[in-house]
């Protein structure tokens, strides 16, 4: 361990052993430059090629390689981000104009479209107009997260607990009734989307990546609100609409909500779903070709006759 940890350029920052158990604990810090690289007499484990994207992070086979440190100050890793709550609405600096964004303006334009976007929605239609009781809403998932525009204008952090660091807690800040209502969000990057979630943590934001074509690992927590833009429609593309709702119907605690915006098409196919899980249609809204659904899971269950019946 000490000749391959010397080789890879760690340096040891402390080491401890305990005496009543013998186990010890060895802390190691990566260099700082790539000076340490060059300067080693057995290239062992070798760089990794100038091709190897370092960022690449979704079922990417494990290479024994390591990446040299970045040098040029634009790139991804070299600089801190912005400070809090500066860092939530700026985009990284790692992003420019010359990248183009997900909906297809200059990167940095689009981060601050889709921020202003979402500012209008959550403003004028989620805090609102959905019929939704924000207090009590503990925890949310953005099924479709893009940059985290729709965390991001709900919601500034309020606590990190210090015991459960994996767990940021919000504070909506857009209206004064709910301003000091706490909520859990995930945000979740479609594996087949555009690569979003550096920028998400950058943000200071929480997320993942997930195929909605397979199952979603939720234990031990469920979700009071799920919302998924413009999602269901390019899912129709690899899998079936009904299993996808019938997961979400397992996320969801008793009473929760979805929010659906997509086409006009997918909309009805997942009311038409909703309502043979027994869901309430709590909202539909059409407006060129566009599709606008809040739907809420009901206590119902099938009884064990209903069940036999239907077999």
């Amino acid at each position: 361990m000490a000749s391959l940890t010397k080789s890879m350029c760690w340096e040891m920052v402390r080491k401890t052993r305990d005496t009543v158990d013998e186990t010890a604990m060895v802390i190691f810090k990566k260099p700082a430059s790539n000076d340490c690289y060059s300067e080693r007499k057995q290239p062992e484990p070798p760089l990794c090629d100038s091709s190897d994207d370092p960022n690449a992070a979704w079922n990417i086979t494990l290479q024994s390689c390591m990446h040299s440190l970045p040098t040029d100050t634009s790139a991804r890793g070299t600089r801190w981000p912005e400070q809090w709550p500066e860092r939530l609405s700026t985009a990284p600096y790692w992003l420019s104009n010359s990248q183009v964004g997900v909906y297809g303006k200059p990167a940095t334009d689009d981060f601050a479209a889709d921020n202003e976007h979402w500012s209008n929605v959550v403003n004028n239609s989620y805090l609102a107009g959905v019929g939704i009781d924000w207090r009590n809403v503990r925890n949310v998932m953005d099924m479709r997260a893009v940059y985290g525009g729709y965390d991001a204008m709900i919601q500034t952090p309020y606590h990190y607990p210090i015991l459960a660091p994996c767990i940021i807690f919000f504070v909506v800040r857009f209206a004064a009734a709910l301003k000091d209502m706490k909520v859990w969000v995930m945000n979740v990057v479609p594996v087949d989307s555009p690569d979003t979630l550096p920028i998400i943590y950058e943000r200071g934001l929480f997320g993942m990546y997930h195929d909605w074509c397979e199952s979603f690992s939720t234990y031990p927590r469920s979700y009071d609100l799920l919302h998924a833009d413009h999602l269901l429609s390019k899912l129709k593309n690899r899998c079936k609409l009904l299993p996808v709702m019938v997961e979400v119907d397992r996320i969801l605690r008793p009473e929760g909500k979805l929010i659906v915006r997509d086409d006009h098409e997918t909309a009805k196919e997942v009311e038409s779903i909703a309502r043979s899980l027994q869901w309430e249609v709590r909202m539909m809204v059409s407006k060129q070709g566009e599709g606008l659904l809040c739907l809420e899971k009901t206590m119902w269950r099938p009884t064990e006759v209903e069940a036999a019946t239907a077999s």
